[in-house]
Parts: C-alpha cells; sequence; structure tokens
C-alpha cells in the first residue's frame, strides 16, 4: 500500500519550457479540520472550459507539477462535465490549485477503480479499487431462483470480495473462475470471496422497516457504468418497485468508489418511504458490534475463516436516524442496521470493510476509529472554490 500511495500522492508529469501550460482558471480547496487529508476527490466542474481537446486539461499543485486527474462524463452525453483530483492537503490549510491546458500527452494510468457488468457469470455487477472490491446481483440470477435453475443467486445485499493486493483483479479473478468454477473461493495470493451474503444486507444493502419487520428488494434490474479509472468508478443500479408491507417503494442506487478508501458512497434515489436502513450482515451472530451515534456509524467485527473482518456504515448528520441491532432466527436475515432519513427522496451513505490479512486493519479498534476520522471528513467535507 505505502509504495503505491506514496506514488500517486507525489507522481507528477514536467512539461518542457517549450510547452508551457496555459492557465484557464484557479481552484482554491480548504481544510477545516485540526487533521491532514489524502484520499479524497475533489470534483470541479468543466462544463463551461471552452478549449479545443478537453483531455488535454490538467490539474497544477502549487509547485507547478501536475496531479493525476480523471474527465468524467457524468450524464453520458458524450462530454466530460468534471474533473477529479485528490489534493493532500495539511491541517488547517488552503491550498490552490491551477487548471490549465497542456500539449504535452499525459501518461495512462492504471484504471485501479474499476467496475463492470459480468454476464459471464450469470449478470453480477462488480467493483473495486486499490483496497477493496464488491459485487452484487442481477435479473438473471434471480430468474434462476425462480425458476428452479441451479446457480441462481436471489439477493440484494452487498457481496465483499476480500482482496490483498493493490493492482485490479475482477477480470483476473473472473477469468480464474470460467476455468475452474469456485476459483476465487479460494485465495492464490490475492484473496478471495468468502464473504457469505445469502438474503443478508451484506455490506450496505438497504432495507425498509415497517412495525418490526425489515422488506427489501430483489436483485438490481438494470445498470449503467459512468466512469472508470485512476481515482473513482461509479455506476447506476435500478430496481423494479417492491413492496414493504404495502407500501410500494422505489429506488434507483448511484454507486461510487475512490482511490484509497474502504468504503463504497450510495446516493439513493427513493421514494415511498420517509426512512430506509441500511444494514450489515452478522453472519453466524458471533461478532462484536458497536455504534458511534455522535459520529453517526455502525460496525461489526468478527472472525472470518483464518483471519477477521470489520464491516461498517456511515453517514452524515441530516441523515442520521438512530441504529439497530436485528436478531432472528431466519438464516442470513440478522444484520446490524444504520436507519437513514430521507431528504428530498434522497439518502447517501458509505458502507465497506477491512480486512486484517490486507494488512490495513489488525483490530477492531483500528477500524473503528477509520470508521470515525472517515466520518470527521465528510460531515466536514473540503471546501472547493473554483476563482
Amino acid at each position: 500500500m505505502k509504495k503505491i500511495a506514496l506514488l500517486l500522492m507525489g507522481f507528477s508529469f514536467f512539461t518542457s519550457c517549450k510547452e508551457s501550460p496555459e492557465v484557464i482558471t484557479t481552484i482554491t480547496v480548504k481544510n477545516t479540520l485540526n487533521s491532514s487529508r489524502q484520499f479524497e476527490t475533489v470534483s470541479v466542474d468543466i462544463s463551461d472550459v471552452n478549449v479545443e481537446k478537453v483531455a488535454n486539461l490538467v490539474i497544477l499543485d502549487e509547485e507547478n507539477k501536475q496531479l493525476i486527474v480523471q474527465l468524467v462524463d457524468k450524464d453520458l452525453d458524450g462530454k466530460e462535465d468534471v474533473i477529479l483530483f485528490q489534493p493532500h492537503i495539511k491541517a488547517n490549510t488552503t491550498n490552490t490549485y491551477t487548471l490549465a491546458t497542456s500539449k504535452v500527452e499525459k501518461k495512462v494510468d492504471t484504471a485501479y477503480c474499476y467496475s463492470r457488468f459480468v454476464p459471464e457469470r450469470t449478470d453480477d455487477y462488480t467493483w473495486e479499487n486499490n483496497r477493496v472490491a464488491f459485487r452484487t446481483f442481477g435479473p438473471v440470477a434471480q430468474k434462476m431462483i425462480e425458476d428452479g435453475v441451479k446457480g441462481g443467486t436471489l439477493s440484494s445485499g452487498i457481496d465483499a470480495w476480500l482482496k490483498r493486493v493493490e493492482y485490479p483483479i475482477i477480470n483476473k479473478w473472473y477469468k480464474r473462475n470460467d476455468a475452474k468454477k469456485g476459483a476465487y473461493h479460494k485465495d492464490h495470493g490475492e484473496g478471495l470471496d468468502n464473504f457469505h451474503v445469502g438474503v443478508s444486507r451484506g455490506i450496505g444493502g438497504t432495507a425498509v422497516k415497517v412495525d418490526t419487520s425489515y422488506y427489501f428488494s430483489r436483485n438490481f434490474t438494470s445498470y449503467k457504468t459512468i466512469t472508470t479509472g485512476p481515482l473513482r468508478t461509479s455506476f447506476v443500479l435500478t430496481y423494479a418497485t417492491w413492496n414493504a408491507n404495502g407500501k410500494p417503494i422505489n429506488e434507483t442506487k448511484h454507486i461510487s468508489l475512490d482511490y484509497g478508501q474502504n468504503l463504497t458512497r450510495f446516493e439513493i434515489d427513493v421514494t415511498g418511504t420517509d426512512t430506509i436502513s441500511s444494514g450489515i450482515t452478522l453472519h453466524k451472530k458471533t461478532g462484536l458490534t458497536n455504534q458511534n451515534d455522535a459520529s453517526f456509524w455502525v460496525s461489526h467485527w468478527e472472525t472470518l475463516d483464518d483471519s477477521e473482518v470489520g464491516t461498517g456504515i456511515v453517514t452524515t448528520k441530516p441523515y442520521f436516524a438512530g441504529s439497530e441491532k436485528y436478531v432472528t432466527s431466519r438464516k442470513d436475515e440478522s444484520n446490524h442496521f444504520l436507519h437513514l432519513n430521507v431528504i428530498d427522496n434522497k439518502v447517501v451513505f458509505y458502507s465497506g470493510f477491512g480486512w486484517k490479512k490486507s494488512k490495513q486493519f489488525s483490530t477492531q479498534k483500528e477500524w473503528e476509529n477509520y470508521l470515525t476520522d472517515f466520518s470527521e471528513k465528510i460531515n466536514n467535507p473540503l471546501i472547493v472554490t473554483k476563482l
């Protein structure tokens, strides 16, 4: 982790004197916290930038070095809308950056943040960055269960792929699984899929509570990939209208995962309910749960095979509506829920995990400290000003 993290923090492209970048505007990024910050993605609107080639846009730091950037066409209309970059800012500091154009060819960076639809494994949708990987399940997998066909999956839960390498593994693991079914359930030195989801919420699946019961959707019905690249992958999953004890619920999930983070961002458009809950599975109900109302998170730490894994969900203060450890005798339905207020038909939360074998977190305390630190940052976002 340290090697590539330092590479991305300090990586720069040097332009020749003959090809000096042409300045478009300046951007200030202010950190109001008493701690330094990195691996937080800044998004700058470039829809009004009139340049010959948007692909030539660069971000320069105060030492005139180019940062790693990613251009994103958010609405898929064929025109890039924003430019992403990750500043490294000291405590209580404001940094100034320059948006410019350069004729110097930029190096193509590894797409550490990657996602895709996977038709060769029924119809998963899978995503990853340099620290974690996830997947969830589509309509063909659902229909196989409904038709009694072996190999299907009926779940809107979020699965975890426990990776312990920084490079992308999604395509490699699926190819290995194509050659030998079930191959990704064994650790070949990069990690494995041993995180059981079933009908549980996995890590961040949603539900609606009515009286004392929880209700949830079936598999996603369609997908749309927005972007992949060195800093972010994002996509949209839609779900058929589902029933929460007589209440029709509609939800569309806008999901993204940024470089250097263990938590996926979920922005969900939802109608039919004033509150919705996001859950983490309790598996065999032998793990340790915790919640921090002041930092708006819930967590679970458990032994998984020959290692340990921490899972968690975090939100911001406006969306926080409490939590509940829900335990039942019904298989896979015991979850630790974070309750969320629906505001203007929307909720936003972050969910993810840390695997001890990845050497990212060694103890429950380390994992929960990460959740608290993450919460402080999303509740006090970087202040970005385009001048």
